[in-house]
């Protein structure tokens, strides 16, 4: 090792471009191989998302439809085969209501619970909800149990 080839140690050097815009003898000087004009040899510039070079951007070509109900109910799903798991498990004996949804993370105590009519409910229970399909309803009933709306 002499003093014609001593180099900085791995990684301790990042930048090993042409310095741009350090005048003309640099051979990036004037534009700072920029071009000339347009926006894009301007300070400042960054190109929009989506844009294309003053194309119509695709995503104002293709039509939109359907429409948002700002008045849209957002029920939460409870089925009776979970009730059942509930009562399997010990959880419940007689009465279901929001603090037991709320207990178990079948609901927040925000949100509004609509029993729905999946699997099937032997358990004789009293169930408190906002809503009931046809088939919830009838199968609590047809297991001896009581259907509360709220």
């Amino acid at each position: 090792m002499n003093l014609s080839n001593l180099q900085p140690a791995e990684g301790a050097t990042h930048n090993q471009n042409k310095r741009l815009g350090r005048g003309e003898g640099s051979g990036k000087g004037g534009t700072a191989a920029r071009g000339h004009k347009g926006a894009k040899s301007r300070s400042g510039y960054s190109k929009k998302i989506g844009f294309e070079g003053g194309q119509m951007p695709l995503q104002r070509r293709v039509p939109k439809f359907g429409f948002k109900n700002i008045n849209r109910k957002e029920y939460e799903g409870v089925n009776l085969d979970t009730l059942q798991l509930l009562v399997d498990n010990g959880m419940v004996t007689d009465t279901v209501d929001m603090s037991v949804y709320v207990a178990n993370r079948l609901a927040t105590k925000n949100e509004i619970v609509k029993i729905l009519g999946r699997g099937e409910l032997k358990a004789k229970l009293k169930v408190t909800a906002h809503k009931f399909t046809a088939t919830a309803k009838a199968a609590i009933e047809a297991a001896g149990g009581e259907a509360v709306t709220l």
